[in-house]
């Protein structure tokens, strides 16, 4: 369903209301759909349907190389996604008057708000390619144009701003100040003055001395450093932010694909764009419910167990009120990027053991329990405290995990009762600390395809056999069902053992191996980091970049 669909006031009398009123007023380039849906998300009252950014995503250059009809089938789908008024960047209306009587029509056909001409010749070349050499429209000509586009209209409030170019092509303020009063007299709603200079000297004359005949419209994509309030106190009603989406965009797409590029792989960069659930949700929220239903597939009720009862004394000051879990890295806390992680997977449940100054845990949506006794014992003696909150399909994992979120999907989508996540790059330069090394069935293969791979052993030392490890856990394991019956048994034959206080995980999952019990492997090369000491503080500063 269409944003607009439900539009109490229409846009032209939005836009004609943001061109009249006493406060100035923003509006921002767009250029597609999804682009004009994104301005509109940020809080802007309008949109500038600017030519050059439009040109740029077909690809062509901004001399009216893209058609007036490729231009206004893409504003068909700014608008259809948006409830805020277009102001199109019309460059020289395409043509004669007769060019223009028909863009008017078609504009608002497609609920466009207004558009701008500038008094340049046809075909246009942009104010800041040679604009000293570009000649200008004749100005009697320019206002039958403006008069032609005006009789056209069937909205009182659609709007035509005309767009002085003689700052730009070196006429002066006395040539823009008569150009714009005779634009005001031939029925323009607004003026829009241009100036390529990087201080708004020529700007500030020009509003000093239009006195505000009419609403003033600027661009200070060359004079951006000046002080907004400049603006208002000159008088001006509307700034165009022209071209800023369409340049950021180019940026972060060309620093995107040179990352794939080079690394091969979509593991350091998936974390860092929008996620595929953001871009269906800026194409309709409604339209996102029903393709998710019909497209993804339905997870399970997954509940996450995090142990998260130790102080991590390595850490040294910064655990001296609160937990390792707690601290923070990049602006947020190890369990609250934890969380996040969680939660982006569609698990939404979440029992956190605590211990160690319990109390600073306060994140909301989890469910806490405390382990009193955790100076006296380990991590099965702090994994039973969650007993009751054991499930038959749930994650087991330490608090001070950094991973990238296919992991965790890889983890949720691997088969077996018990699965855990081997790294099986033994020269990572991040793990640091005393690693779990594993043995495993099978070393990793590289296989694109899935592998058959269980759990041999998990020890302290790469020595514990003459066979070489296949990896280190990572500290994280999927437990359905049986999995579930498996690891409480264990948790019940274990606690009458002398040294239960000193048992581990991988003591557990060890138990369970000597049981004959399957501990199935899903491989990862890298991505994850633990934090264990101070050193491990830039490694993850940088790790979540």
């Amino acid at each position: 369903m269409f944003k607009n669909s439900h539009k109490k006031i229409s846009k032209c009398k939005q836009l004609r209301s943001l061109l009249e009123s006493n406060e100035l007023g923003f509006i921002l380039e767009a250029h597609n759909g999804i682009s004009a849906s994104i301005v509109e998300s940020a809080g802007f009252k309008g949109i500038w349907g600017s030519g050059l950014a439009m040109s740029a995503q077909f690809g062509v250059r901004d001399s009216n190389e893209a058609s007036w009809t490729q231009v206004v089938d893409m504003l068909e789908f700014m608008s259809d996604a948006t409830s805020i008024p277009i102001l199109l960047d019309g460059d020289t209306g395409y043509g004669n008057f007769n060019n223009m009587r028909r863009l008017v029509v078609k504009l608002e056909q497609r609920d466009i708000a207004g558009v701008c001409i500038e008094d340049k010749q046809f075909p246009k070349t942009n104010s800041f390619i040679d604009g000293n050499k570009q000649p200008l429209a004749d100005i009697d000509e320019f206002c039958g144009k403006i008069k032609a586009g005006k009789d056209s209209q069937s909205d009182d409030d659609f709007s035509i701003v005309a767009r002085v170019e003689a700052l730009i092509a070196g006429w002066g303020l006395n040539e823009a100040l008569k150009r714009a009063e005779a634009y005001r007299q031939a029925g323009a709603d607004g003026i829009l003055i241009h100036s390529k200079l990087s201080r708004p000297d020529e700007i500030l004359a020009f509003a000093k001395e239009w006195a505000g005949r009419s609403p003033l419209v600027i661009v200070p994509t060359k004079y951006y450093s000046t002080p907004t309030d400049a603006f208002r106190k000159a008088g001006i009603n509307l700034v165009i932010w022209a071209n800023h989406l369409i340049r950021s965009s180019v940026h972060e797409m060309e620093k995107t694909s040179r990352a794939i590029f080079d690394s091969e792989s979509l593991a350091d960069v998936e974390d860092k764009i929008a996620s595929v659930d953001h871009i269906f949700q800026l194409q309709g929220a409604d339209e996102l419910s029903q393709a998710q239903d019909r497209y993804l597939v339905q997870k399970s009720d997954i509940h996450a167990v995090i142990l998260a009862a130790s102080r991590g004394s390595e850490l040294r000051e910064l655990t001296h009120d609160k937990p390792k879990a707690m601290i923070s890295i990049g602006g947020k806390t190890l369990l609250g990027r934890l969380m996040d992680g969680l939660k982006k997977a569609g698990i939404n449940k979440s029992t956190v053991i605590a211990g160690y100054k319990a109390e600073a845990i306060n994140l909301l949506g989890i469910e806490k329990c405390i382990n009193e006794d955790y100076e006296k014992g380990d991590e099965l003696q702090t994994l039973i405290c969650a007993e009751e909150s054991f499930n038959d399909d749930m994650l087991i994992l330490y608090s001070d995990l950094l991973f990238r979120e296919y992991i965790l999907r890889d983890l949720i989508e691997t088969d077996g009762e018990v699965v855990i996540i081997v790294d099986s790059a033994l020269d990572n330069p991040n793990i640091t600390g005393s690693p779990d090394y594993a043995y495993c069935s099978k070393n990793d293969d590289r296989s694109p395809f899935m592998q058959d791979v269980t759990l041999t052993q998990l020890s302290s030392s790469a020595d514990a056999s003459e066979k070489k490890p296949s990896g280190y856990w990572i500290g994280m394991m999927r437990v359905r069902k049986q999995g579930r019956e498996w690891i409480e048994a264990a948790l019940e034959e274990l606690k009458s053992a002398a040294n239960f206080n000193e048992l581990t995980l991988p003591d557990l999952l060890n138990h369970l191996i000597e049981q004959g019990k399957p501990i199935h492997v899903h491989y990862i090369d890298g991505h994850w980091l633990d934090v264990n000491s101070l050193d491990d503080i830039d490694r993850a500063s940088d790790f979540t970049k």
